[in-house]
C-alpha cells in the first residue's frame, strides 16, 4: 500500500497485514514469502533505525502517529496489526 493505494474507506485489517509484511520483508531484505506474522519484528534483524523508519512509514500511510517503543511491545506483524486495526479503522 503506497499513498496512492490509501482506499477512500480505513483499510481492513487485511491490508494492514500485508502492507506490513511488505515493509518488514522490504527492511529485512526477504522475499515476503518468509515474514510470519507470529515472529519477533527484532528476529528478522529490525533495530530502531527500522523501528523509527516504520513508525514514519505507518504515520505517513495509515495517517496514525506512534510512538517507535510500540514495535518493542506489540512485537509481531500480528499484534501490530490487531493494533492498528483499532485506530485506523476510527
Amino acid at each position: 500500500m503506497s499513498d496512492s493505494d490509501l482506499p477512500a474507506t480505513p483499510p481492513t485489517p487485511e491490508q494492514i497485514r500485508s502492507w506490513l509484511v511488505e515493509r518488514v520483508a522490504y527492511y529485512a531484505k526477504l522475499p515476503v514469502e518468509e515474514i510470519d506474522g507470529d515472529v519477533p519484528l527484532p528476529d528478522y534483524g529490525l533495530d530502531s533505525v527500522y523501528a523509527f523508519a516504520l513508525c514514519g512509514e505507518i504515520e505517513d500511510i495509515l495517517g496514525i502517529p506512534i510512538e517507535p517503543v510500540l514495535l518493542w511491545d506489540v512485537d509481531t506483524i500480528t499484534a501490530l496489526t490487531a493494533h492498528l486495526s483499532g485506530p485506523a479503522a476510527a
